[in-house]
């Protein structure tokens, strides 16, 4: 054998040495799992729980002996709440970290920006935001966890329709959440008798909201108020609300379906109503309700670990993971086409936030009755009659 027919041999060898490598690497090194949130920034109390949520969760799969025999490895990014910065960032996690799947999108704002960069990569994608335009009209790589803004306003207005309230002020954020928020809500109304008398927004960072809560309280007629965003700005309305006096029935979205939202709005919160997962009355659910095991077990599981109250936006990243561990188990891979199939053909799959039965045309797979009517009274969340 020659010299040079021997150096090509060799090298041959090294090639499939390293190609072999590859794939092997490919097939048994591990699992990963991406996500961009929003853990700094006005929307941070969401985000923070979902990171937690996401944290102790791969931790716990791992110690268990991973997924598919193989170890899942959380690549975070923050994006500050600023949907630009989740699109860079989603960039980085496809192009540099080449993840096998993407949970995040804290906001609408954000999920939208990250959107076509996952759609055009085909890699699986589990938003965390409310927003209805994530799922309507359906992506073929985008799926969601938490009910949409258009349930919430129809779960609002079945509660002030059933207590005779039909001439209602709307406040809304000009966030996307808000914006989405606001647009659903109008076009739902007359579903449900109800006559929206005012309509007015404010920003996510504003700090005062009483001008907009002065026109909505003189507005005629009126009989209650709906509040829709995220982050702080509810809360600081909530404030304006019991500073201006207003008695009329206070409504919140899920927007603010946490904790966090009494810490910083105190006792002006008392006897606000807002629809939720079972998660914020996880202690309240009768031992026959189906959702009892698992709400219960995320919330001891949370609570222990990091010395807080779990909040539903963490509940939401719990059924992202856990639903895209489930899609990954039953497509016996982590090719990204047999993952989405696995994940649309999801069916009575019992989550923190409601019972899932996904398919081709709903990339949610939640119903109203997920969503449960809950007050505020002595500053803690109580069921709503």
């Amino acid at each position: 054998m020659t010299i040079h027919r021997r150096a090509f041999l060799n090298t041959a060898a090294a090639g499939l040495l390293i190609l072999s490598s590859a794939v092997g690497a490919q097939t048994t090194g591990p699992i990963k799992v991406g996500a961009v949130l929003s853990v700094t920034g006005p929307a941070a109390f969401l985000g923070e729980p979902e990171l937690k949520t996401l944290q102790l969760y791969v931790e716990r799969l791992n110690a268990e002996g991973g997924v598919l025999g193989r170890k899942l490895e959380l690549v975070h990014y923050d994006d500050g709440g600023e949907a630009g910065k989740a699109n860079n960032l989603t960039k980085r996690l496809l192009e540099s970290d080449k993840v096998d799947l993407i949970i995040g999108g804290t906001t609408t704002g954000a999920t939208m920006a990250m959107a076509p960069l996952v759609e055009k990569a085909s890699v699986p994608f589990i938003s965390l935001a409310g927003g209805v335009v994530i799922v309507e009209p359906v992506k073929k790589w985008l799926f969601k966890t938490p009910h949409t803004d258009r349930m919430a306003a129809e779960k609002v207005f079945a509660d002030m329709k059933k207590r005779g309230l039909t001439k209602v002020g709307l406040l809304s954020e000009t966030s996307g959440f808000g914006q989405s928020g606001r647009k659903e809500t109008l076009a739902v109304a007359s579903k449900y008798g109800i006559d929206i008398v005012a309509d007015e927004t404010y920003g996510p960072k504003d700090s005062d909201i009483t001008a907009q809560l002065t026109k909505i309280k003189s507005a005629p007629g009126i009989q209650a108020v709906f509040v829709f965003g995220l982050g702080q700005g509810p809360a600081v309305a909530t404030k304006n609300f019991a500073q201006l006096g207003i008695k009329l029935p206070h409504y919140q979205s899920h927007g603010v379906a946490s904790d966090e939202y009494l810490k910083l709005s105190g006792a002006a919160a008392e006897g606000v109503r807002l629809p939720s997962p079972a998660l914020l009355v996880a202690e309240a659910l009768p031992a026959n309700d189906p959702q009892k095991a698992v709400v219960s077990g995320y919330f001891k599981a949370y609570k222990e670990r990091f010395k807080e109250e779990p909040s539903t936006f963490g509940g939401y990243a719990y059924d992202a993971l856990m639903l895209s561990v489930d899609a990954l188990k039953r497509a016996g891979s982590t090719d990204g086409e047999k993952v989405r199939a696995a994940l649309e053909q999801t069916k009575g799959y019992v989550g923190v936030t409601g019972v899932f039965n996904v398919s081709a045309s709903d990339h949610m797979g939640l119903d109203l009755s997920a969503f449960r009517m809950l007050e505020v009274k002595g500053g803690n969340w109580v069921l709503g009659n």
